[in-house]
């Protein structure tokens, strides 16, 4: 990707951090965007559509992992962490979690720049879902975590959000239970299926999704769960 048209993102609480590496950046020809919070870092990557994030993991509203897992969840930018963590249990976490790369603070800003380099040009290409998912009535915000039905936000509990989001990516297709359990409440808990519908049956009630006719959740008998495109 060429350096004339690349956008990078930074997200990072620090603003002499910021400053420094946007003079940086805009010196090599790069287009920059920043943010101050994991939040707006979320809503600027969905509305700014940039070619990197450059992330911090110690951001005043939430961790930085949490922003790589939230972002995972709709989009395959690359992402380059730069953080005065410096453990490898905190590196492994973060690439563990979607990071492409970590660069530890202090940096030399030429390393920051060659990585920067490297990653537009290996993952610059990448497809990443819509940060949004519209079927009928009901939206599924992924940078906000925000679903709405006829224009009314629903409050879903943590694992109510995580089925509907993981159904959201790929509307139309059906979700084996299996994978539902694995990957949202581990490995060791793929054969609990009552677990999955207790879940299901109240993210339901909440969304007004009639079992019978269904609007939005369709069940697969034995097989999983399919979000309707309408």
């Amino acid at each position: 990707m060429s350096t004339n048209n690349a956008t990078v993102l930074i997200v990072d609480d620090e603003a002499q951090i910021r400053k420094f590496l946007r003079i940086s950046l805009i010196a090599k020809g790069y287009k920059v965007l920043e943010a101050a919070t994991g939040r707006d870092g979320l809503a600027q990557a969905a509305l700014g559509r940039p070619d990197l994030l450059v992330l911090d993991l110690g951001l005043p509203d939430m961790d930085g992992q949490q922003v790589l897992q939230e972002l995972r969840e709709w989009s395959a930018m690359p992402v380059l962490v730069l953080s005065v963590r410096s453990s490898e249990d905190e590196k492994v976490k973060a690439l563990d979690a979607g990071a492409n790369d970590y660069v530890t603070k202090p940096f030399g800003i030429q390393e920051f720049l060659a990585r920067v380099r490297v990653l537009l040009r290996t993952g610059g290409g990448a497809e990443s879902a819509a940060a949004t998912v519209v079927t009928g009535p009901l939206s599924i915000d992924f940078a906000y975590r925000k679903v709405t039905v006829d224009g009314e936000e629903i409050s879903l509990t943590r694992k109510e959000y995580m089925v509907l989001s993981m159904l959201a990516r790929y509307p139309d297709r059906v979700i084996t239970q299996q994978q539902l359990l694995k990957d949202i409440w581990g490995p060791s808990h793929v054969e609990d299926t009552h677990y999955l519908r207790v879940v299901v049956g109240h993210l339901r009630q909440k969304l007004g999704d009639d079992p019978t006719s269904p609007r939005f959740i369709l069940t697969e008998a034995g097989v999983g769960y399919r979000l309707l495109q309408r």
